[in-house]
């Protein structure tokens, strides 16, 4: 299938169905792994992989699967690669062990080094925003209307500012001075991205690491609201590099105003 809109009703079904998983563990105890990088492991994090993971190859057996918890494919395959599945099963497990709410299943398809498909669904309200190329973004709770999204557009005054809650920092302190007076809005996991795509926040600034499939499927769905999410360089970030850690980044509504330029040096 040359038109990737034309997957996503099915991957909403398989997110939406990764939710229900999720929640399976969320509403019972569960044991919290460390995993190398010191970042939480959970039952909820595997049934969704494995249930995601099945679904696609089901789907699609020809597009191969990166998932954070399989994400040991080594570069020399992966740079055969046109189109992939870039999976993140449970964004914001921090948020999943405190039982915030705050936590999406996220599902990219990437075509060369960008996304053309996103689904970004949220277990606990039953909130769903997804896009595709060209087809626009839109969320949708529940069996209710789906609604178009589009990101607003600053022309000045106190932005609102979408930032994490578990990965603030020195460097994100930096930025907010810089800018000036602001209004913060601390979220979670994807959800930031979705804050702009619907208009809710102006910017969020990530100065921090995050990886690829944090980011693919939220990204698609800020760039046909017709946003940015752009790196050091200006340039949209890229997919299926050497690395899958991202560079720091800016997620930004429509407009010219230049947030990078607040952006403090990365390397002090």
């Amino acid at each position: 299938m040359e038109d990737p809109c034309g997957y996503l009703d099915e991957v909403r079904s398989i997110a939406e169905e990764a939710g229900r998983c999720i929640l399976d563990v969320y509403e019972r105890d569960f044991t919290v792994e460390e995993k190398q990088d010191g970042s939480p492991l959970t039952a909820a994090d595997h049934a969704a992989h494995e249930l995601i993971t099945a679904r696609l190859r089901k789907l699609t057996p020809d597009i191969p699967i990166l998932s954070e918890e399989a994400a040991a494919t080594d570069y020399k395959e992966r740079s055969g690669w046109q189109r992939f599945w870039l999976v993140d099963p449970l964004d914001g497990t921090k948020e999943f062990v405190d039982r915030n709410g705050e936590f999406t299943v996220n599902i990219a398809l990437i075509d060369g080094s960008r996304p053309v498909l996103g689904v970004v669904y949220v277990p606990v309200p039953g909130l769903s925003y997804f896009a595709c190329d060209g087809g626009g973004a839109f969320k949708q709770k529940g069996g209710r209307e789906r609604r178009r999204i589009k990101v607003r557009r600053y022309e000045g005054g106190k932005p609102i500012v979408a930032a994490s809650r578990s990965h603030a920092g020195d460097k994100l302190a930096e930025f907010l001075e810089r800018i000036g007076k602001h209004d913060i809005v601390r979220m979670g996991s994807a959800l930031k991205f979705c804050l702009v795509a619907e208009g809710t926040a102006d910017v969020y600034p990530r100065l921090g690491p995050t990886m690829e499939w944090d980011t693919a499927a939220a990204q698609c769905i800020v760039e046909e609201a017709g946003g940015r999410v752009i790196g050091l360089d200006n340039r949209p970030l890229a997919y299926n590099k050497p690395s899958l850690l991202n560079s720091w980044f800016v997620v930004a509504g429509s407009g010219d105003h230049d947030w990078t330029a607040y952006l403090p040096p990365a390397e002090e």
